[in-house]
């Protein structure tokens, strides 16, 4: 089979990604073999390409936000039981596997799992005409989106879901005002918040350096405010989620916040914090990271995305253009979210 191969980490610039043959993956006997049909890009690639997160499997064939069809089960799966059949359209996700036997699987926390696999990352990923998966991890998905339109559900969604939930908004009230995030930084996972905050009545202020895609994407969208990331917004914000992997943000999002509010930071990966002083916190101000995600989160997500016809914005590449997809992403010369084209 064709695939995009990492053989040694390097800046993206360098074109380290290489099409190449490949064995075509056996399915173990609790996997599914896909037929790949589109894969999203997501920041989480590059630093996997870029050695922000260490190596775990070299070569490596990137990808997490895989659609594709159930070519065939393994040898140890029953459609009767595992409720999947050769033919069905899934999802992969970051996510590719949790031991179900640590502290943190057994208290429904297997985001948290001490021994997980990662698409992509640990194990191969969906950059490549076909991929295997553990069936207990793959998503049905919904109809209404085409397979491009699919991708960025399975990674900037599913994480931007977490997120969002993550700041308690919909448990807290203005009273007669709406609840107020803010946003920064607004690739694919941005532009798939904002519409879930709007259909729960929340307004959205985003922020963000670039005004030739991001503010103007934003700015469609109907944000309410669009402003740089160190502007300071017209109104104080309950909470906001910082999707950009730069530290330098915090202290700027902290003083944007009104008191109580929440600052969530979505990213695997983020530049280093700088000094913040105790003033910046007080008032019960909170900072958490979300860290990977869960299949509830996958689930859920993923119903409401189709409840609410949530639309993604994309551009498409060809397989064999995976560098210049990638560079376009960290140069911020994407709207929307990325998506290779594998067939």
């Amino acid at each position: 089979m064709k695939a995009v191969m990492l053989r040694n980490q390097s800046p993206i610039e360098t074109n380290p990604l290489v099409v190449t043959d490949v064995a075509t993956p056996e399915p173990k006997p609790d996997e599914v073999l896909i037929r790949v049909k589109a894969c999203g890009l997501c920041r989480t690639d590059l630093h996997v390409i870029e050695g922000d997160l260490a190596p775990q499997k070299m070569p490596i064939i990137p990808g997490h936000q895989v659609v594709g069809r159930i070519d065939r089960l393994g040898s140890g799966l029953d459609p009767n039981t595992s409720g999947l059949k050769p033919g069905d359209r899934v999802g992969v996700a970051w996510l590719h596997k949790t031991c179900g036997i640590c502290r943190f699987c057994r208290r429904n926390m297997e985001n948290l799992c001490e021994n997980p696999q990662f698409t992509g990352w640990t194990v191969d990923g969906g950059f490549a005409e076909y991929v295997v998966a553990p069936a207990a991890f793959v998503y049905l998905l919904p109809d209404g989106y085409s397979d491009l339109q699919a991708a960025p559900l399975l990674c900037a969604g599913i994480i931007g879901y977490r997120a969002l939930e993550k700041t308690d908004l919909h448990t807290r009230s203005n009273g007669s005002e709406k609840p107020r995030l803010g946003i920064y930084g607004f690739g694919a996972a941005g532009h798939v918040v904002i519409q879930l905050a709007q259909a729960r009545g929340i307004d959205v202020y985003v922020f963000t350096r670039d005004r030739d895609q991001h503010q103007k994407l934003a700015e469609r969208l109907e944000a309410r405010w669009v402003g740089d990331v160190q502007a300071k917004p017209p109104e104080k914000l309950d909470a906001s989620i910082i999707f950009a992997p730069a530290g330098e943000l915090i202290p700027a999002a902290l003083d944007a916040l009104d008191r109580g509010g929440r600052l969530i930071l979505g990213g695997i990966h983020m530049t280093a914090v700088p000094p913040l002083s105790y003033a910046q916190l007080y008032q019960e101000k909170c900072i958490q990271s979300v860290a990977n995600n869960t299949r509830e989160d996958g689930v859920g997500f993923l119903q409401e995305a189709a409840r609410i016809s949530l639309h993604t914005h994309t551009e498409v590449f060809d397989l064999k253009e995976a560098n210049q997809a990638l560079n376009a992403l960290k140069n911020k010369a994407l709207s929307g979210a990325g998506v290779l084209l594998v067939e």
